[in-house]
């Protein structure tokens, strides 16, 4: 009798063990010390987690070239930010490889020795942006959760859980927590024609949106601070290659030799950008140096 229900003991805390591991749990907060910056993942099979980015891109500040008044903005903000003082959640929009997520991780790298920290969160894990927020509140550092190319398609969750906590809602964001997103669209949300049909016109000639425009444009104007990217100069992207070059080690004379290369690896890829710049420096300083 009593093995029989040692038996039915046994089963019964394994059946409570597999109940326990599938309900909502609180998130657990990480090894702070194991790094400056993490990853939020979460996987089918488990709970939501902060996954430690052990090796953070050493990109720094003075590294950035061409885009002087972004990098303005973006620093004074963090600073600011990493002082205790008021700043703003911020949205960089513009065109592709301008260097948007790169000025997030030069300030990152910058300014970690001040308690700057970094969480990485993609647009599919928004929702769960309070249980984030609730695991870091209690910390001394200061957070920027960075959500990479942001964009939502119509009725997507986590549109809505942004919005709550740019909003200073109930659920409202910690002091120590700011919202740094970069995307390719200016509203967040995908624009149509036929929505310039709800707009209206007042007798004076003003124009007003209609309810669905509002409504796109209503996210984005919930970030203090807007930084707008433009397409680079023929000019102003030769500067930025000569600048890798240099930082790969590349001689000036070598580097002046370079331009034409460079201007025909931009034509090839049909974009002057910084990513651009960056890739031919690697692949000419790869291929200087093993000429050499």
């Amino acid at each position: 009798m009593n093995e029989h229900f040692e038996r039915l003991l046994e089963r019964a805390e394994q059946l409570m063990a597999r109940i326990e591991s599938v309900l909502p749990q609180p998130m657990q907060a990480p090894d702070w010390a194991a790094a400056v910056a993490w990853r939020y993942r979460k996987r089918a099979s488990s709970h939501g987690t902060l996954e430690p980015v052990r090796h953070v891109g050493a990109m720094r500040l003075s590294d950035l070239q061409e885009i002087d008044g972004q990098k303005e903005k973006i620093q004074r903000n963090t600073l600011q930010f990493v002082q205790g003082l008021p700043a703003n959640n911020v949205l960089l929009t513009g065109a592709r490889g301008t260097g948007k997520s790169s000025l997030i991780r030069a300030c990152l790298n910058e300014y970690a020795p001040q308690g700057l920290r970094l969480i990485e969160v993609d647009k599919a894990e928004l929702v769960d942006l309070p249980d984030i927020v609730d695991v870091v509140s209690e910390r001394p550092e200061r957070f920027i959760v960075f959500c990479d190319d942001l964009s939502f398609e119509d009725g997507e969750p986590g549109y809505k859980a942004l919005k709550s906590i740019l909003d200073g809602s109930v659920s409202a964001a910690s002091p120590n927590v700011l919202i740094y997103a970069t995307s390719n669209r200016r509203h967040l949300l995908p624009e149509y024609m036929k929505e310039n049909l709800t707009y209206t016109h007042t007798a004076e000639g003003e124009v007003h949106p209609g309810e669905v425009v509002e409504e796109k444009i209503s996210l984005s104007e919930r970030f203090g601070l807007w930084v707008s990217f433009y397409p680079f100069s023929q000019d102003e992207y030769l500067t930025i290659v000569a600048q890798w070059l240099s930082s790969f080690g590349v001689p000036t004379s070598d580097i002046d030799a370079a331009r034409p290369q460079a201007l025909v690896w931009a034509l090839e890829r049909g974009s002057r950008s910084g990513r651009v710049a960056y890739q031919f420096a690697r692949d000419y300083a790869g291929t200087h140096a093993a000429r050499a």
